[in-house]
């Protein structure tokens, strides 16, 4: 397995850890985000270590979660601030 199979691996798992915390804050459980923090630390050290077309290869996998993660801070902001004004969810393309 190489270096971008095993960060992509890594990205799904986040992938999933982010579904799962947006459809528990949904039921309005408490999620702990420490696991997914700690998966996204991993991804970022594995991609410092890539090369640069291993890494370019993994973009959209990588813009993909980040999407994700601006919805999950969306939902957190709505169940723990609901006056707040919505957050700009857009990609910054």
């Amino acid at each position: 397995m190489t270096g971008a199979d095993r960060v992509r691996q890594e990205l799904e798992k986040a992938a999933s850890l982010v579904g799962a915390a947006r459809r528990l804050l949904a039921t309005g459980t408490m999620v702990d985000l420490a696991a997914l923090e700690g998966k996204v630390k991993g991804i970022c050290r594995g991609v410092i270590d890539l090369g640069l077309e291993d890494g370019r290869m993994l973009r959209p996998d990588m813009e993909a979660l980040l999407a994700d993660l601006d919805l999950l801070a969306a939902d957190i902001k709505d169940r723990y601030d609901p006056a707040a004004p919505p957050m700009d969810t857009s990609p910054e393309h």
